[in-house]
C-alpha cells in the first residue's frame, strides 16, 4: 500500500514529525495511520481537512512539524498558497514545506523505492 511506503520512506529519510493531522474520512484515516506507524506519531482527526479549504497556518500553530493527510483539490491549492507552486499533489504523494520553501515532492512510486531501500 501507499501509505506503507510513504511510512518506511519518511523513516528511512529521517524525517521527523511531532504531530499527525488527518482528515475524519476512511480512506485518510488509514491512510495517515499506516504512514505514520513506522514514525511512532499518533494521529488525531481533524474535521478541517476533509476536503474543503482551510487555514492551514491556524490549524498547526505550536505543533511543530505537522504530516497532514487529506484531500484533492485543496492540498494542491495549499501547495501552491504556501508556495507558489504550480504541482497537482497525486493520490499518495506528499510535499515537504519548510518557510514557505517547497523543499520535496515526492510521487507514490518514488515513495515506494525510497521504501524499498535496505535499512543496516
Amino acid at each position: 500500500m501507499q501509505a506503507d511506503a510513504a511510512g518506511r520512506a519518511l523513516s528511512i529519510l529521517g524525517v521527523h514529525i511531532d504531530a499527525c493531522l488527518s482528515s475524519p474520512k476512511l480512506r485518510a484515516v488509514q491512510t495517515a495511520e499506516r504512514a505514520c506507524e513506522p514514525l511512532g506519531v499518533p494521529v488525531t482527526l481533524e474535521p478541517a481537512l476533509s476536503g474543503e479549504p482551510f487555514d492551514v497556518r491556524a490549524l498547526t500553530a505550536g505543533l511543530g512539524d505537522v504530516l497532514l493527510v487529506g484531500h484533492d483539490p485543496s492540498f494542491s491549492l495549499l501547495l501552491h498558497d504556501l508556495t507558489g507552486t504550480q504541482a497537482r499533489m497525486k493520490k499518495g504523494g506528499l510535499a515537504g514545506i519548510s518557510k514557505g520553501e517547497l523543499v520535496a515532492l515526492l510521487r507514490p512510486s518514488e515513495l515506494s523505492a525510497i521504501g524499498q531501500v535496505p535499512v543496516p
